[in-house]
């Protein structure tokens, strides 16, 4: 697990005993899997299109405890829920399909489906995944799920580290050796098919192919990855192992998704339909209508021929696969300031040209970006709802805290009073990928 902090001994010592008492064994025979949260410093909104992302994790995330049940029966219970999940893993699942964007942007933040859908959809759709990758499980699991307490409706894709636990506890359990690259289209089959959001791939390989302290850079056009590793410190920081950097998160307070928001699904079919026009002009209308297969000139050359809000969309996916390039190689240098910098016109980019967000979180994206220490911010997910993140100096980490809860008190006194004042802006640090433990 590298150098991260984060599952604690005690944490892992409560869920073991948790699950030794569900399936009537011992805690030396409970598997953990420890699978991360992640956050999207750079590309955001365009790996549906098959643009180019930086990734990471962070020390919050997803645990499931789980020991082998002996037969097909899937038996699990929840830290947020009441009441049990069962299933076989004999049973044929069917994709549910009716599961809308609004709901599964975060539709498991901290182990927790909204109220309207089964919570264990998940690992239902886990199975799904597996079988329509031609794997025949035999083992069901006996678990317990639990995410990093505070996290709800955080934008920090814990429903695709929610779909990556379930997916490696039903490997481990059935002793399948599965590659981290088809994990990540296992779990883009859970919520693409099963689940029927159009997502990318962005969230779950993040979550697979991270590795502590660095920057996980995909192109999601081609599945190609590399790990970026940030220069070591010098002098005083080096000697004592102190980091460059901690993250933010600034929570909202905002739970649920305005009704009023455009939808996720809704954003990916105007990026489309910006590329159709594209290609059509070019020439190249039997390519699939996604953005990477426009080229550069081609978007300058007929960029006027789009209808104003599909001319924003291909905007932000332009100028954010050049601001991805651009940060790699500020990470690269171990230039924070000009990272930061590209990460805060990355929020920018979308309110202005992806037009997400809502109130509350681009209230809380401009404080951020005052704030004493911040190299950078940007809100977390779509930003109808959850946190935002940035990245902070360390040693100003505690002041940019204090100043975020202040100030975004006085502009939404309302929703900063529904939060806890001790958990309403986090300092985490980098994590590592996700893992049986």
């Amino acid at each position: 697990m590298g150098c991260s902090s984060w599952p604690s001994d005690n944490e892992l010592d409560r869920l073991k005993k948790m699950v030794a008492i569900m399936g009537r064994g011992s805690p030396s025979d409970v598997r953990v899997v420890v699978s991360p949260y992640r956050i999207c410093p750079l590309g955001a909104h365009i790996d549906h299109q098959g643009g180019t992302v930086s990734a990471m994790t962070i020390n919050k995330g997803i645990l499931l405890g789980f020991i082998p049940s002996d037969d097909s029966q899937v038996l699990l219970r929840s830290g947020q829920f009441q009441g049990e999940v069962r299933f076989r893993v004999d049973e044929v699942q069917h994709p549910k399909g009716s599961i809308t964007a609004n709901n599964t942007e975060n539709a498991h933040d901290s182990s927790k489906v909204c109220e309207e859908c089964d919570w264990g959809n998940y690992a239902r759709g886990a199975l799904y995944a597996l079988q329509r990758g031609g794997y025949h499980l035999t083992q069901g699991i006996i678990g317990f799920i639990c995410g990093s307490e505070g996290l709800d409706s955080s934008g920090l894709s814990s429903s695709a580290a929610v779909g990556v636990a379930y997916l490696l506890a039903l490997e481990s359990a059935n002793s399948l050796t599965i590659s981290t690259t088809e994990n990540v289209e296992l779990d883009r089959i859970i919520e693409n098919e099963y689940l029927g959001l159009r997502n990318g791939i962005l969230d779950q390989s993040a979550i697979l192919l991270s590795s502590y302290g660095c920057l996980t850079c995909m192109n999601c056009k081609t599945k190609e990855y590399m790990l970026i590793h940030l220069p070591k410190l010098l002098g005083d920081q080096e000697s004592k192992g102190q980091e460059a950097y901690k993250i933010l998160l600034a929570f909202s307070g905002l739970k649920h998704a305005l009704a009023s928001n455009p939808g996720y699904n809704c954003r990916v079919s105007e990026c489309q339909a910006a590329a159709r026009v594209l290609l059509q002009v070019s020439g190249n209308e039997r390519c699939d209508p996604l953005l990477c297969n426009v080229e550069l000139d081609v978007y300058e050359a007929h960029k006027d021929k789009l209808e104003p809000n599909l001319a924003r969309r291909a905007e932000h996916y332009f100028s954010e696969n050049m601001r991805v390039t651009e940060g790699l190689k500020a990470w690269a240098s171990g230039k924070l300031e000009d990272f930061g910098r590209l990460i805060s016109a990355s929020g920018l980019s979308s309110v202005q040209n992806y037009e997400c967000g809502c109130e509350p979180l681009i209230q809380l994206y401009k404080i951020l970006l005052r704030t004493p220490g911040v190299f950078g911010a940007r809100f977390s997910g779509a930003g109808f709802r959850g946190c935002c993140i940035a990245f902070v100096h360390p040693d100003r980490a505690e002041e940019a805290a204090s100043f975020v809860r202040d100030e975004y008190s006085k502009v939404q006194p309302k929703l900063a009073g529904q939060l806890n004042s001790d958990t309403a802006v986090l300092i985490c640090e980098a994590g590592d990928s996700a893992c049986v433990i």
